[in-house]
């Protein structure tokens, strides 16, 4: 990419690549990897706002991620070189929306992050206005989003969240996943990363899946070899944050199926309290492994699957 190119699109956070162990079954790098990259880049960018320290133990502030929308544009394979940019697109009084675009070094858009945060004491997570400094160096950085990274299957709209266990009960929501946070899964101040939360969804699929997919591959034998899927696009609100030790439970279940794509939202809880850590909808494609294309099933093939969405199950 040139280095016009890059000017244009933000100021340069991250640099990288694709290992072979973050790639899953479909060939490609694992979408929490997509996350990983993203809390990496926000370090980055944290510095360009005159805040080298903001995720280190001794800082002072540091920027609380409340969501993250994504669209996972063009598929990285391992040995695959990446870069992110990213700028600001809106600041308030102590929260800003920042835009993070993940490209190959080709040019092409790999993903593109939008994440919200808020500017908090890193222990209590109060918040509190940006310092003037931030706010000068916020102008330089501001940049305009492309086409590319805006909602496109997944409402961007604000949500008041009715997730809980009495509702996931009420609503038959299944449960695809139970677990408790490791040490491993935290920042340095002992709250869950972000990227849990999608890894922690992409680990449960194959219970959300199994029934449809089984019943795919007896309707249409030819695409057992074949069938996969791909997001294309991720929005999580993170409603609290869970530290080393916390319980959890994932509960997901179908919002729309089309013979093309899915949707489907997640709903992480703490089944102590019944209370959401995080809520997320996700979109994905059939995939054509062979073909590297997306894949549209069969008219006989799709109605096989027999996929009811949950009426009324929302972010």
């Amino acid at each position: 990419m040139s280095e016009a190119a890059t000017n244009q699109q933000g100021v340069e956070v991250w640099r990288g690549g694709v290992t072979p162990w973050q790639c899953d079954e479909m060939g490609h790098m694992n979408v929490r990897f997509y996350l990983s990259i993203a809390g990496e880049g926000l370090v980055g960018l944290a510095a360009a706002l005159g805040m080298p320290r903001a995720f280190s133990p001794g800082a002072s502030s540091t920027l609380l991620v409340r969501e993250h929308h994504v669209r996972f544009l063009k598929e990285a394979r391992a040995g695959a070189g990446l870069l992110m940019t990213g700028g600001v697109l809106s600041m308030g009084e102590s929260d800003a929306t920042l835009l993070q675009l993940l490209f190959h070094a080709s040019g092409q858009p790999a993903a593109a992050v939008t994440v919200r945060v808020t500017h908090v004491t890193p222990r209590d997570l109060k918040p509190f206005p940006w310092p003037q400094s931030t706010r000068r160096l916020a102008e330089g950085l501001m940049i305009a989003a492309p086409d590319f990274a805006a909602p496109r299957g997944i409402s961007g709209a604000p949500v008041s969240t009715v997730a809980g266990l009495e509702r996931a009960e009420a609503l038959g929501l299944p449960v695809a996943a139970t677990g408790a946070v490791g040490l491993h899964d935290c920042d340095v101040f002992g709250r869950m990363l972000p990227e849990q939360v999608l890894a922690r969804v992409y680990s449960s699929v194959g219970h959300v899946f199994r029934d449809s997919v089984a019943a795919a591959l007896a309707a249409a034998p030819d695409l057992r070899e074949r069938l996969g899927g791909a997001a294309v696009e991720y929005r999580c609100l993170y409603h609290a944050w869970p530290h080393a030790g916390d319980r959890l439970q994932l509960r997901s279940g179908h919002r729309a199926m089309t013979p093309k794509s899915r949707s489907v939202v997640h709903w992480l809880l703490d089944p102590t309290s019944g209370r959401p850590w995080a809520t997320a909808e996700v979109v994905s494609l059939f995939l054509d492994l062979k073909a590297r294309r997306s894949l549209v099933m069969p008219a006989d093939v799709f109605a096989a699957m027999a996929v009811d969405p949950i009426e009324g199950l929302e972010l």
